[in-house]
């Protein structure tokens, strides 16, 4: 019997709110085949159970407006994880009083505890809430009612064994040093006319750590929660977090009170937080395709490629795969900037620029020739989108912001922080039609 790989909580509409993976096995964007699945059947004849064509195993159930859905691998114990499911709902209604949406909002830190003390691999430990609530000393929020949190350790096993697990005692580097990359990747859907139909941010602070002994650090981010906490007016560029995650290592209650990130770093490479935005962005990059249909046995693209954002900025090994007919053939290409391939597997020709700076364009031409017998999905292209792969070093498309990183060791050394941004496509894609 294997236990849940993954569990979510999701509002009506399929979107995130907690998510929480307990083994390195599924795909990132696993609940969107869960959401297409349910759309496959009507609020009557949807199963609580279903398995997809790859093999992972769904089972939720719904509470108020709320999905509680796990992702299991192979060979799921249904029951076992249906009392979960339904143990979980009651839990959080002795935490929270009414489990909707917005308490689940108001409270995540709280429930990502919670997620961490009742599963251990994936597998249900502690169900108990009076048990829970000797651990869990986190206070929680009943919907607009706001109350003072207390003061709790770090996590749940520093708590019980007054140990700090994540790292050893005695590390010592020549040179006392910390890195922090924040990636960005940008998930949007942009009309043919150049409006923006969807758009998400996933962003993340990865942290190489090269510190000696057992320090402390402070982080903080251009976060407008923490304005609005200190009664100051908010940044222009403040960044309000629809979803935000934490390493284990973090100070939740810190976090929960003052707004600041303060933990004692595992040693090398950790992920610290990971983060979601659902914002509408300018497009970073925008195509327009001109098909002008020569005769019958020729089609020729004239495609724009333009930066929008600015100058300063470069994105780098940027590919723009144009959908062209699945029957197209001899092609033949122009531009004055990057090189072109025909990619016959992924229907589509891909223009590949090194270097696009920002607010310039750019020019393409490609002639294709086409059989004289019409295939019967000749023209299925123009439903096809535009992807578009980059990377835009020193640049966050949301102005994610860290405003400081202390360190603190009793031994006073010193110690040096870097700080590097990048932003990355994720689903980038552009209808043509």
């Amino acid at each position: 019997m294997f236990g849940i790989s993954s569990i979510y909580i999701l509002d009506q509409k399929g979107r995130v709110l907690i998510t929480r993976q307990y083994r390195n096995e599924l795909p990132a964007n696993i609940h969107e085949t869960f959401n297409k699945k349910l759309l496959e059947f009507d609020e009557y004849t949807q199963k609580p159970v279903m398995i997809d064509k790859d093999g992972y195993t769904y089972i939720f159930i719904r509470h108020n407006n709320l999905i509680f859905m796990t992702v299991c691998s192979q060979n799921a114990n249904c029951l076992m994880i249906f009392s979960f499911l339904f143990r979980l709902v009651q839990v959080l209604q002795e935490y929270f009083v009414n489990v909707e949406e917005e308490s689940i909002r108001d409270n995540f830190v709280v429930v990502y505890e919670l997620l961490d003390e009742m599963l251990d691999n994936g597998y249900p430990q502690t169900t108990e809430f009076k048990i829970l609530k000797e651990f869990i000393k986190t206070e929680s929020f009943q919907l607009k009612e706001k109350k003072q949190p207390e003061q709790t350790n770090f996590n749940v096993v520093a708590l019980v064994s007054n140990k700090i697990s994540w790292r050893k005692e005695g590390i010592k580097y020549k040179k006392n040093e910390v890195f922090l990359d924040v990636i960005e990747k940008l998930n949007i859907l942009i009309g043919q006319q150049g409006n923006v139909i969807k758009s998400e941010i996933i962003g993340q602070v990865q942290v190489k750590c090269m510190l000696s002994g057992m320090p402390e650090l402070k982080l903080g981010l251009n976060d407008k929660a923490f304005f609005e906490a200190q009664g100051r007016q908010a940044r222009a560029r403040a960044v309000e977090f629809d979803d935000i995650k934490f390493h284990q290592c973090v100070r939740l209650s810190k976090f929960e009170n003052e707004r600041v990130i303060q933990f004692i770093p595992p040693d090398g490479d950790f992920e610290l937080i990971s983060y979601r935005l659902d914002i509408r962005v300018k497009p970073l990059f925008s195509v327009d395709v001109l098909i002008e249909r020569k005769s019958t046995t020729k089609i020729e693209f004239l495609v724009k490629a333009k930066s929008n954002f600015k100058p300063k900025s470069t994105a780098n090994n940027v590919e723009i795969f144009v959908p062209v007919p699945e029957d197209a053939e001899q092609p033949q290409f122009r531009t004055a900037h990057g090189s072109v391939n025909y990619m016959p597997e992924k229907e589509a020709m891909c223009w590949s620029i090194k270097q696009f700076g920002g607010q310039r364009d750019f020019m393409m031409n490609a002639v294709f020739h086409l059989p004289t017998i019409v295939s019967p999905n000749r023209d299925k292209f123009q439903k096809m989108p535009i992807n578009i792969t980059f990377e835009i070093p020193y640049f966050t498309v949301s102005g994610f912001q860290v405003r400081y990183l202390k360190i603190q060791d009793k031994s006073g050394y010193n110690a040096l922080p870097w700080v590097r941004y990048i932003t990355q496509n994720g689903e980038y894609q552009i209808r043509m039609n």
